[in-house]
């Protein structure tokens, strides 16, 4: 990726602080209907992503109706506005703002499987995507059970990226860069403590591993798998995903994994990735519309097979 001059990053970071900034003085209720009127508009007019979204769907539901995955997509572009005006308001969040925002159940399933594990002893990592709100999710575990690490891809914009670790650093969260800091994860989780990776996005060959994603192989990072695998840690599916019905987010999860260990490393990554992969899975097609469909998910291909975007 070519390096950005001066004047882009500038650009950028003032576009940014800008909509930030005018849709946090606006009431919630606005910010988010703003932000769900970008989105409605970005289906319209962002071609490219628009394509991607609709050619993703048809592999991942070859015999679904083509207004029903229109619908689907639409759902998507809307969810990334809800969560732009929801982000918006939580530039200095407390736990009251969160709590009001977020049905933490903290008497149920999730906060008694969490706590268990914790018990226990077993460091855990918590397994995301590109499912609902995922920022505001590392705001509920922080609230809801400790603040935790978590491995994020650097933004290539210098001045976007300290705008966001502030925002993302509070409650006492703390972002590493996933590019190098595979030995330090490995610490957090054997000492008991937990570490987040969103980890639904499509890999490089040397960085990942074909598995199954809604049937389609898919190229998917590693990494999760090789850290639980050495530090013993537990891999923990959770979601922050809106429900309509009671007009706040609720966080959801998938099936708890202990990561394959054999003699065979190789094939344990794969089993173990295949395994989160599937629960990642489950949790998307149970709310389709809130995940990101314009994203290039199968654009790494194995060896000999065609170009899925053209």
């Amino acid at each position: 990726m070519a390096k950005k001059g001066k004047s882009q990053i500038l650009v950028e970071f003032w576009t940014a602080k800008v909509v930030f900034a005018f849709l946090g003085f606006l009431p919630r209720s606005a910010a988010v209907a703003i932000g769900l009127a970008f989105g409605r508009f970005g289906f319209s007019v962002l071609g490219g992503m628009r394509r991607t979204a609709l050619v993703n769907l048809e592999l991942a539901y070859p015999t679904m109706a083509l207004e029903e995955r229109l619908k689907i997509a639409k759902g998507s572009f809307k969810n990334l506005g809800r969560v732009l005006g929801e982000m918006s308001k939580l530039r200095h969040a407390t736990s009251e703002q969160v709590r009001d925002l977020v049905d933490l159940d903290e008497d149920g399933d999730i906060y008694t499987a969490f706590h268990k594990l914790k018990r226990d002893g077993r460091g855990i990592m918590v397994i995301t995507g590109h499912l609902g709100n995922w920022e505001l999710l590392a705001f509920a575990i922080a609230v809801a059970f400790e603040p935790f690490s978590y491995l994020a891809r650097p933004i290539d914009n210098p001045r976007i990226e300290e705008m966001t670790w502030r925002f993302r650093t509070q409650f006492g969260n703390r972002p590493l860069n996933k590019t190098n800091s595979a030995m330090t994860a490995i610490s957090i989780l054997r000492e008991g403590r937990a570490l987040g990776i969103v980890a639904d996005v499509n890999a490089h060959p040397k960085e990942g591993v074909f598995v199954p994603y809604f049937h389609v192989q898919a190229c998917t990072p590693g990494g999760a798998a090789t850290i639980a695998r050495r530090s013993g840690a537990v891999l923990f599916p959770l979601f922050c995903v809106w429900d309509d019905k009671s007009r706040k987010y609720k966080l959801v999860r998938g099936r708890t994994i202990d990561p394959v260990k054999t003699d065979d490393r190789k094939a344990d990554l794969v089993a173990t990735t295949a395994a989160y992969t599937a629960e990642i899975e489950a949790i998307v097609r149970k709310y389709p519309d809130q995940w990101m469909w314009s994203h290039k998910r199968w654009k790494t291909r194995p060896k000999g097979e065609a170009e899925i975007y053209r």
